[in-house]
């Protein structure tokens, strides 16, 4: 628990809760009711173990702070998460009451441990261990079945090492939300063209075979398209792009988009995790991801 003020407010719950949650406690010292909840939130913050932070603004001390919330009455807790007010009530609460509103929007311990592997994971990728980035990965997944970032990351992982079979098996529990979210419809497209190219046989000749089709017919979009399939379970992921950008410079509604569809795909797929920056920096991008970004907006948008 720490004591806000003016001059530390900024620090203490804005910049903080871009971190972590943080519940601000409205009270004074004459109010009966805050010195029933005021205990009750300082044991709930020790048992929740870094989940959330627990800051007090006294009302009378502190009257610009509680205009700036439009403080009414004591005592009156608001929760901030990154930089803003989420939720609050008024008034003295049961424990249970209490702890029902935090697990509303906290994190659980699953999430945070999830988030912490996966975490290491990029850690331990960065500095080249690939095994030891998977076995992360695979832990972030069984503790957070729901966290379809470390999925996404585990899935991506398994089919760079080639480990096709043990992809299928780890994006099998989300397959059906690929529809609709574009970091694992991405995978499926990657997943799609490892059976396209296994389903039709094309080996190492495959490419001059394409080349040639398309020699004889630069509208050849089937052709093209499976050069894109081809090339994306190679990894080529560039090449890739460049063969799709060439059915989208003559035709960008072909199959519905497809080809579209397709590069979007490889960018989600080729994008590495934004490294930290200081706060209110905006993280670099990846100069081949935002390269062929804009190659594809004036593509799309001529």
């Amino acid at each position: 628990m720490m004591d806000v003020t003016v001059e530390n407010f900024e620090a203490e719950v804005i910049a903080a809760s871009m971190q972590v949650p943080v519940l601000v406690d409205f009270w004074a010292p004459w109010c009966g009711p805050c010195k029933t909840l005021g205990p009750l939130l300082e044991k709930l913050e020790t048992e929740y173990d870094g989940r959330f932070k627990l800051v007090k603004i006294d009302s009378d001390q502190q009257q610009q702070l509680a205009a700036m919330f439009g403080i009414r009455s004591i005592p009156t807790c608001i929760l901030m998460m990154d930089g803003q007010p989420v939720d609050g009530f008024m008034g003295a609460q049961p424990e249970g009451q209490l702890r029902a509103f935090l697990d509303k929007h906290l994190p659980s311990l699953e999430e945070l441990a999830g988030q912490a592997q996966e975490e290491a994971a990029h850690e331990a990728l960065e500095s080249g261990d690939t095994e030891g980035a998977l076995e992360q990965l695979q832990h972030a997944v069984a503790t957070d079945p729901a966290n379809d970032e470390a999925r996404f990351d585990y899935v991506r992982l398994l089919l760079q090492m080639g480990r096709e079979d043990d992809a299928k098996v780890a994006f099998a529990p989300v397959i059906a939300k690929a529809e609709g979210v574009q970091r694992l419809g991405a995978l499926k497209v990657w997943l799609d063209a490892l059976d396209f190219v296994a389903a039709g046989a094309y080996g190492t000749g495959a490419e001059a075979e394409f080349d040639a089709k398309i020699a004889a017919n630069r509208r050849d979009f089937d052709a093209r398209f499976a050069r894109a399939r081809w090339l994306i379970a190679q990894q080529r992921w560039t090449d890739a792009m460049d063969e799709l950008l060439e059915i989208l410079m003559r035709d960008k509604a072909w199959e519905n988009g497809a080809a579209r569809k397709a590069y979007v795909a490889v960018l989600e797929i080729i994008e590495p995790p934004k490294p930290k920056v200081a706060e209110g920096q905006i993280p670099p991008e990846d100069p081949v991801v935002a390269s062929y970004r804009r190659r594809l907006s004036s593509v799309v948008l001529s």
